[in-house]
């Protein structure tokens, strides 16, 4: 009985979380509509120049969302199907922040892991970077981890990992980057952006709470705040059929194309995050669309809303004084590394957090205006060609302008 009553009260509070969030006219949250609506002809622009089959945006200010459209085409393959602002998208690298990070921000607030620990206290035998001049050794910490600082190859080839230990392997994955991937600086020093950190942050995660790292977003991090369309896609054993969550993928816009002709759908398409994680994965594998991911948003925005602490929130969206300026990265997220494009030019890049996913999606939140962008397309379909870098300035730069209470 007890058990039926906290499900009834959480799917009461998911239900009242879902109907929180308000569309509203661009002038009552000061911007001007006129201005932000010139948005449409730059994605449209790149849709016809066939960088994107489609696209939808969400601009969000405070607690409301201001616009919210959706552009051109869910897929092309195997048939062409309209896009509508309800699609779900591979997040790609997106998943490090709405997912990974934000689930580890919450260990470091419950005093679980400290952003100074060693790796290697929670993955024994994780070696440490040592100078090929002199042989010290320094080892990697969590806080390197999270800031793309630790000098840890940015890539494994998911190919030769299924070749030497088999498919959906995990632990070996997480074997072959503690021992055997290189470490290319000292720890704090350097940027070099990694896949890798980030499932050895999965690691930590997952040995800390018991739980695997979709599980634990599922209930800590989804689920508080009403996401009825975000999640993981853990894959059965051919590593193309979603094991869970199957009501969903009728909303879900497919990725690149496969050798058979069909193309990925709800199967994430990140070489390591599939064939190595089976779509569980601290790198990728979060599936979402854009009112879910403007309530994430409102959420940091709102000071963490019912998933973090303000201090956790604070904590961050600060680039750590520790690492060399060069790094520019916050924990999580970027603030000023040379990634740090999708902000546009007009976004302080003191204020703002951004990240990107390589099938094409993007977030932007400008902590002082209280403004988010979040950008959705899916670029790998059908086919890795398209780009969609400048795409994302551009709207940036747009949305940044039409704000008339800059301050």
């Amino acid at each position: 009985m007890r058990k039926f009553l906290s499900l009834a009260a959480l799917l009461l509070c998911v239900s009242g979380l879902a109907q929180s969030v308000k569309v509203t006219n661009p002038k009552r949250c000061g911007m001007d509509p006129d201005r932000l609506s010139l948005v449409d002809g730059v994605i449209e622009g790149a849709i016809r120049e066939g960088a994107v089959p489609g696209a939808v945006l969400s601009v969000v200010r405070g607690d409301r969302i201001v616009y919210l459209k959706a552009y051109g085409n869910k897929s092309v393959v195997p048939d062409t199907v309209k896009m509508t602002v309800e699609t779900m998208f591979d997040l790609a690298s997106l998943s490090k922040c709405v997912g990974t990070t934000l689930s580890f921000m919450q260990l470091i607030e419950n005093g679980q892991v400290r952003l100074t620990d060693n790796v290697d206290r929670y993955i024994p035998g994780f070696k440490p970077w040592t100078d090929p001049q002199t042989g010290e050794t320094v080892d990697i910490t969590v806080r390197d981890l999270m800031t793309h600082s630790s000098g840890i190859a940015a890539y494994y080839d998911a190919n030769r990992i299924v070749q030497r230990f088999g498919a959906n392997q995990p632990d070996s994955l997480m074997r072959v980057i503690a021992t055997e991937v290189r470490r290319y600086f000292r720890p704090g020093t350097g940027f070099l952006y990694s896949c890798l950190n980030f499932i050895t942050l999965q690691h930590i995660l997952e040995n800390v709470t018991g739980q695997r790292l979709c599980d634990y977003a599922a209930e800590h991090v989804f689920a508080p705040l009403g996401l009825q369309h975000t999640c993981y896609f853990p894959l059965q054993d051919d590593l193309r059929t979603p094991a869970e969550h199957a009501d969903l993928l009728p909303l879900v816009a497919p990725t690149a194309v496969q050798a058979d002709g069909t193309p990925l759908l709800g199967a994430v398409h990140d070489p390591l995050a599939r064939l190595a994680n089976g779509g569980n994965s601290g790198n990728a594998g979060v599936f979402s669309n854009a009112e879910d991911l403007s309530r994430i948003c409102m959420a940091i925005m709102d000071g963490g809303g019912k998933i973090l602490s303000p201090a956790a929130v604070e904590l961050m969206c600060t680039i750590p004084p520790e690492n060399d300026p060069a790094v520019g990265r916050a924990l999580g997220w970027d603030k000023k590394s040379p990634h740090s494009g999708p902000r546009g030019d007009l976004f302080d890049p003191d204020t703002t957090l951004e990240h990107t996913g390589y099938t094409g999606t993007s977030i932007v939140i400008d902590m002082k205006t209280k403004t988010a962008v979040i950008l959705l397309t899916h670029r790998v379909h059908p086919v890795d060609e398209g780009g969609v870098g400048r795409m994302r300035a551009q709207v940036a730069n747009i949305v940044a302008s039409s704000l008339k209470d800059w301050r």
